[in-house]
């Protein structure tokens, strides 16, 4: 393949260059379309280079638990290679039209299991250790740890990534339409979930229950965006949104997504390196519970005052 057609192949496989980071661009995403390429010559389903993505992630945070630099640079190498493969399914799923709602539920399922058992071991590795700052032999974490990552990991984390995942599915509906984006709804899953019997479909409907918990939460963080989306709907519901509205929406939200891709995997993933190299893996609870929440409100209320802002002039765009 020519380096030409390469740089083509790996551009056709983003979502849009608007919703990309830089690292994804130029590391991350040219590594995951190799490794699509690869599983695309060998028939393999995206669903399946998720699962090793999970099996990896996990892999990285048993590491995680040792202390010595050898398991943490293993760790590292795992968790990068984990998040390839998360390029990777994604990708391939784009080259091959295998793009389903189960792989995109299982994709974002899987990075709350390679957190998850992070997050465990941290805790486990340190449980036992003396907290920072100690006097003499001083305090040990004990249950504390479990206490921080526990407001760090579903009180921060998952509320952080949620949103940014959110918008970045807002601002590709404005880029490219309801055929570009996976901008879901409560109200929606709920209908497909109770659509179906349980007989045949346990699992579907298990995924579209927790599925539609998921977008409830997306719901209830942006108020204003739902005024809005209920207001657009209205007015055009059959027929493309007109071209003012969503260049306004987009010029407003553009700036917005580099907020948005701090909070999902990359910055997050750079910190916990760094902070296992040090020896500290606890300075990144503390890094998720301050310096990452400061960054979602900040992002929230940007965008829900852009929101309320083009609601306010949805007239004009007639």
């Amino acid at each position: 393949m020519s380096t030409e057609s390469e740089k083509k192949g790996i551009e056709a496989s983003f979502k849009s260059m608007d919703t990309e980071e830089f690292l994804d661009i130029y590391f991350n995403r040219p590594i995951g379309y190799a490794w699509a390429l690869f599983f695309k010559k060998l028939k393999v389903h995206p669903n399946v280079v998720t699962i090793f993505s999970i099996i990896l992630g996990i892999g990285a945070g048993v590491m995680f638990y040792y202390p010595d630099m050898k398991h943490t640079l293993l760790g590292i190498l795992l968790l990068m290679w984990a998040n390839h493969y998360d390029s990777a399914d994604g990708q391939l799923a784009r080259l091959t039209g295998q793009k389903t709602q189960w792989g995109r539920m299982l994709d974002g399922f899987a990075g709350d299991i390679w957190f998850f058992t992070i997050y465990a071991a941290i805790c486990l590795r340190l449980m036992n250790q003396p907290m920072p700052f100690h006097i003499g032999d001083g305090m040990h974490w004990g249950i504390f740890i479990w206490i921080l990552a526990i407001v760090s990991g579903t009180v921060c984390h998952s509320k952080q990534c949620t949103l940014a995942d959110y918008y970045r599915n807002i601002h590709l509906y404005f880029l490219k339409g309801k055929s570009g984006s996976e901008l879901d709804n409560f109200k929606q899953q709920r209908e497909i979930f109770y659509s179906l019997p349980w007989k045949g479909n346990f699992w579907w409907k298990a995924f579209l229950y927790f599925y539609g918990n998921y977008t409830r939460s997306q719901e209830q963080m942006t108020p204003c965006f739902q005024k809005l989306r209920t207001s657009i709907v209205n007015r055009w519901n059959r027929s493309a949104l007109p071209e003012a509205l969503r260049n306004d929406f987009r010029a407003g939200s553009l700036p917005l997504m580099k907020y948005a891709n701090i909070l999902t995997f990359n910055t997050r993933a750079i910190v916990l390196y760094i902070v296992l190299l040090i020896g500290m893996p606890w300075l990144y609870l503390v890094f998720e519970i301050v310096v990452m929440n400061f960054l979602f409100f900040y992002m929230r209320a940007k965008h829900e005052k852009l929101c309320q802002r083009i609601l306010n002039n949805l007239s004009s765009y007639s």
